[in-house]
């Protein structure tokens, strides 16, 4: 290797680490990808699933994100309360590991306890199609709509509430039932 604007010749050891969600046989096949560098780079392949389908990542994933969040913004946070750590099992992740980093930083900058409470998390919307309304029972219905007034307010519980026809005190009230 020479540098730039050198004439000497340096010896040099590097090993390049790629990622890719393409296939890239496909896009050799398509002419996207050039087939001499897929045979130069393509060492050892590693196939690693989304985090949708290794859900037993999510919790030490998170609380690695937590740690590191919490001292670079200096918050002392011990962990998640269980109803959070269950929005983040729930979740799909679509945005796979750096949508949970997002989440995470979002809640550790949000949270005014000592704990990621599921409010803090922000999720971005409930992914999946909600059960039908005539199929839920009168509690799933409250948690419903209890959590979209969340989401809609960006988890002000004041403005929540209010849209919900209730006083703050009677929504935490809830909040704490259905461990939101």
């Amino acid at each position: 290797m020479e540098r730039v604007g050198s004439s000497r010749t340096r010896r040099v050891d590097v090993r390049v680490i790629s990622a890719t969600n393409a296939g890239l046989e496909d896009e050799v096949s398509g002419g996207r990808f050039r087939q001499d560098l897929l045979f130069r780079l393509n060492t050892i392949e590693i196939h690693l699933p989304p985090l949708r389908e290794r859900r037993e990542d999510i919790p030490l994933l998170a609380a690695h994100f937590l740690k590191a969040h919490a001292a670079r913004y200096r918050k002392p946070l011990a962990g998640f309360e269980n109803a959070a750590l269950q929005a983040l099992l729930d979740n799909p992740w679509k945005g796979n590991v750096r949508e949970l980093n997002h989440v995470v930083e979002r809640a550790v900058l949000m949270s005014a306890g000592n704990q990621i409470r599921a409010a803090d998390l922000v999720l971005r919307a409930a992914r999946e199609t909600p059960a039908r309304l005539e199929d839920m029972s009168l509690e799933e219905v409250e948690s419903f709509l209890i959590k979209k007034a969340l989401q809609r307010y960006s988890g002000n519980v004041s403005h929540a509430a209010n849209a919900l026809g209730l006083s703050r005190s009677a929504l935490y009230r809830r909040l704490q039932r259905y461990g939101l």
